[in-house]
């Protein structure tokens, strides 16, 4: 089977704005979540949230004009993208390439991104409008027009990530954009792998991004139950939810072959990714864990890994009491009691729904490269649900080089990447 490497490793979130920054926050017990900002959230049961502080979307995008293009999150994703590219050192290798040379590079490079599809914010454009016209629908059609952003629907394309890296970056591979919820960014890691595998590309772009923390989505988590009173206790006795946040993570994949030819440094290596759904419903999971413990177990079997194999487990703990004692239910069954360390990040980031998978791997794999296995410290006591899971509030080293990501989203879908970290030195 094609070996495949990690070139380029890149993340931002309200935490920092790069995988090494990010990990020493959660290593030193600090959270992001913090009041909303972008609007008057004080009365709100989710008043917190994990926002990326002194947003700048000009300077992150390194080109104002594009703002009027696209939205917040898609920011966020260009930005992790190019920063993934550069650390892979592509833009350079490219420039070293005769005319033909080049062109085979572009048609052998490709990108797959998970993003959230719709969101709420788009239509807000149109309230104005809608409050001046009475609710008359010729009024409204008249001068929409004159009040609406010609470009509205160039900027809620879900896929404007997908486009403007590939376009900037010259990347003719393969594509795709990926929109399964919270398992976007994770899937198009996988997605990524099996390009490479099946020979479609010698490299690929893999990204995840995402910016849900607006009032109607707010407003409908909180109206299911998803939304924590106050803060994100994942496993906690006290745990009651989950709380928002935004930002984006890309890896640069490559065969080991391509990596060897330029020379590049080798951040870690994929070995393997599953995904599994229950479907049991839009909101449901089933308290067995039976979904997610089989998308670990066909990441396993694609990795050719067996459970003791792996070092460290980064878990979805999204603070919901279900899916906190499903995910628990899963890892006992896969795991038992040779479980490794488990950890996981929403307590300080916030949940990033379709750059949460993407995010986790970045910053799984920045960790298990360290050694180390970063505590949850909004835990005090473990939930009697979750009893036999191996969590702890400190940091802890983990037992192997080999780091499991997993990542869970609505109507019961799972999905499970391994990975080997290269140990930094």
């Amino acid at each position: 089977m094609t070996r495949i490497v990690i070139t380029g490793n890149s993340a931002i979130c309200g935490a920092g704005q790069d995988p090494a920054s990010i990990v020493d926050a959660l290593l030193e017990g600090q959270s992001a979540l913090a009041p909303i900002s972008a609007w008057d959230a004080q009365t709100w049961v989710g008043k917190l949230a994990a926002e990326v502080k002194d947003y700048n979307g000009g300077k992150l995008l390194g080109d104002r004009k594009l703002l009027k293009l696209v939205r917040r999150s898609d920011v966020f994703g260009i930005y992790a993208g190019t920063q993934a590219i550069e650390q892979a050192g592509l833009p350079a290798w490219r420039e070293t390439l005769d005319e033909s040379a080049a062109n085979d590079y572009a048609d052998q490079t490709g990108c797959y991104v998970g993003s959230g599809g719709g969101a709420f914010e788009v239509n807000y454009d149109f309230f104005p409008l809608m409050a001046e016209t009475g609710g008359s629908l010729p009024k409204f059609g008249q001068e929409l027009s004159n009040m609406v952003n010609p470009m509205w629907l160039l900027r809620s394309l879900p896929n404007n990530v997908l486009c403007h890296v590939s376009i900037r970056n010259q990347l003719k591979g393969p594509n795709g954009c990926i929109t399964n919820h919270t398992t976007s960014g994770v899937l198009s890691v996988i997605e990524s792998a099996w390009a490479l595998r099946e020979g479609d590309a010698q490299r690929v772009v893999a990204i995840g991004h995402d910016a849900p923390i607006e009032p109607q989505t707010l407003l409908y988590l909180d109206k299911v139950g998803l939304i924590s009173n106050d803060l994100l206790r994942p496993y906690d006795e006290r745990h009651d939810g989950c709380l928002l946040g935004e930002g984006a993570a890309s890896l640069v994949l490559e065969t080991e072959a391509s990596a060897q030819e330029r020379g590049a440094k080798v951040l870690g290596e994929y070995l393997g990714g599953g995904d599994a759904s229950e479907g049991e419903g839009i909101f449901d999971v089933r308290t067995d864990g039976d979904g997610l413990s089989r998308a670990i177990e066909c990441a396993l079997a694609d990795a050719g890994l067996k459970p003791a194999d792996v070092g460290m487990i980064v878990a979805h703990a999204n603070g919901t009491k279900g899916s906190d004692s499903s995910e628990a239910a899963a890892l006992l069954r896969v795991f038992g009691s040779d479980m490794p360390p488990v950890t996981g990040f929403k307590w300080s980031i916030g949940h990033l729904f379709a750059a949460s998978g993407a995010i986790d791997v970045a910053l799984g794999l920045e960790a298990c490269s360290r050694n180390v296995v970063p505590g949850i410290a909004t835990l005090d006591k473990l939930a009697p649900a979750c009893a036999g899971l191996n969590v702890s509030k400190e940091n802890r080293p983990a037992r192997s080089d080999v780091v499991l990501v997993l990542c869970r989203g609505f109507a019961g879908t799972n999905a499970a990447v391994l990975l080997r970290a290269a140990r930094a030195r």
